[in-house]
């Protein structure tokens, strides 16, 4: 019997990121607390050496026969994902108007993230387990629930745009195996099997009557999502296995038409993995009837994604490398794919050392790709070193400027980027909060770091000089190389002397546990 995982292979619950109405007295913030979901699930994989290099381009398959060979001689599986796509810790700022009411985070202005609840002032969108509920919520004296829609399938996210709401569902199959000698009963195990993402876009003129206006379909599990404009890019993840013979390639179905994706229009690289997966970025016109645009990547599962207003970056792990030193070390793929007005052409491709820990770990600004990763090295079954590092690539994914081994023996537990400026802050025992200065793309620097107890693994501007960190206070250990973790705690951070950052205030939440 083969079992096959869904894309993000069994997954906690996704706690949303909720949204505050507020009334007309100034600006309010409103913070809501999510999983910080970094798991690996299954195997790690092994990347050879000679694989995917700096500004190496990926293939094209030729037919059919060689995709599937390909797969067959590196013996990938494809049952085993890597998911970390959670985004951790949110805040959301509410902007002046007659109405105001708070956002979803957004990493960039202009790109808009999926949630499980949006809104546009006037109307609220909910989902509630596989329920999405439409309420009036301004005025508050009219508030009341117009309409909902039940899904066949778990509601991932929505995204609402004039009279046009966006839902993204996911189908988990069933495997059904019969018991010996008992035809009529059989074993049921939920959520292994086919899975399919549904693009549902409705026309929500009348809010009360919701009418379906379009529904696009596609195999695999569903990844992350951005809204540009009028166009939705969805990011959908398949395994790639070969199954007596035959490989399942991705099907787009759109309404009464089903396009199979053909071997010869997917991308790879042309390296030994442990196992792969399809990697579909798919565009949608959201206004229009407008065929689906849509490109396919075979390569290993992805870890996160960042998104520009121009650019798709995907990143894929891939660990641990051997060298002559008899060392292991992880590294991080990177594709670069580009986005206008729908359309999707994949560009080029580059690696750094390390694991990029989430999307806010990375950035474009001013024609570069910033990138902070933690590397750990095995060398002769020793403890792993861990050391950290900011890379500046290039639009053709070179690296231009880099700064390495910061505060080794830790990790990093979170980052942002803000113009010329970053912050990292890493963690073992006690917090460093680093300000780095990106103004010279080939000359990083780190300019001041602050120590503090506990760590931010959420960092989120509050203005120029001004940075709100949540996360654990801690304690640290009496004996051993450790810190009890605490409550939670939210710091506000002042940077307005970058060489000497400080914690102008703190607010703890609750105990250990």
């Amino acid at each position: 019997m083969q079992w096959i995982f869904g894309a993000n292979g069994f997954r906690f619950p996704k706690i949303g990121r909720r949204l505050l109405f507020h009334g007309s007295s100034g600006l309010a913030l409103g913070i809501i607390l999510g999983l910080t979901l970094f798991t690996i699930i299954g195997l790690p994989r092994l990347l050879e050496p000679g694989g995917l290099g700096s500004n190496q381009t990926l293939l094209r398959f030729s037919s059919y026969e060689e995709l599937r060979d390909f797969l067959n001689q590196t013996g990938s599986t494809g049952n085993w994902y890597y998911d970390a796509s959670s985004k951790g810790f949110v805040v959301a700022l509410a902007e002046s108007s007659s109405a105001q009411f708070s956002r979803t985070n957004i990493q960039v202005e202009g790109v808009d993230e999926a949630d499980i609840v949006k809104s546009d002032g006037e109307y609220i969108y909910l989902v509630s387990g596989n329920t999405l509920i439409m309420v009036r919520a301004y005025p508050p004296e009219d508030a009341e629930v117009l309409s909902k829609i039940t899904f066949n399938g778990t509601v991932t996210g929505v995204f609402v745009n004039g009279d046009r709401l966006v839902v993204f569902q996911e189908d988990y199959g069933y495997w059904i195996e019969p018991r010996e000698g008992e035809s009529e009963k059989a074993i049921i195990y939920p959520g292994f099997g086919e899975v399919k993402v549904h693009v549902r876009i409705f026309n929500i003129e009348d809010r009360e009557n919701p009418v379906l206006a379009r529904e696009i379909t596609v195999n695999g599990g569903y990844f992350t999502s951005r809204m540009i404009g009028n166009y939705v890019y969805v990011i959908v993840n398949q395994p790639a296995t070969v199954i007596e013979g035959v490989v399942p390639l991705p099907v787009i179905e759109d309404g009464d038409h089903a396009e199979k994706v053909e071997a010869s229009d997917v991308y790879y690289a042309n390296v030994s993995d442990y196992f792969y997966a399809f990697t579909t970025v798919l565009s949608v016109d959201i206004m229009s009837d407008e065929a689906p645009k849509y490109e396919v990547f075979l390569v290993g599962a992805t870890s996160a994604v960042y998104v520009s207003r121009e650019n798709i970056y995907v990143t894929i792990p891939k660990m641990p490398v051997f060298n002559e030193e008899s060392q292991q070390m992880e590294t991080t793929e990177i594709h670069r794919i580009r986005i206008t007005d729908g359309e999707i052409k994949y560009e080029t491709s580059g690696v750094v050392p390390g694991f990029v820990l989430n999307q806010f770990s990375m950035d474009e600004y001013d024609g570069h790709f910033r990138i902070a990763t933690t590397t750990h090295t095995w060398q002769n079954g020793e403890e792993p070193a861990s050391r950290n590092n900011l890379y500046v690539l290039g639009m053709d994914l070179n690296i231009t400027g880099k700064i390495e081994d910061i505060a080794p023996g830790e990790t990093i537990y979170s980052a942002r980027f803000m113009g010329e400026r970053g912050y990292l802050v890493t963690f073992k025992k006690v917090d460093p909060f680093f300000v780095i200065d990106l103004s010279d793309a080939a000359n990083p620097e780190i300019l001041g770091r602050l120590k503090i107890t506990g760590y931010s693994s959420y960092l989120h501007p509050y203005d120029e000089n001004r940075i709100i960190g949540i996360g654990k206070e801690t304690v640290e250990a009496e004996e051993g190389d450790f810190a009890w973790y605490q409550g939670v705690k939210i710091s506000f951070f002042d940077v307005s002397d970058v060489e000497n950052p400080i914690e102008i205030d703190k607010y703890e939440i609750g105990n250990r546990g």
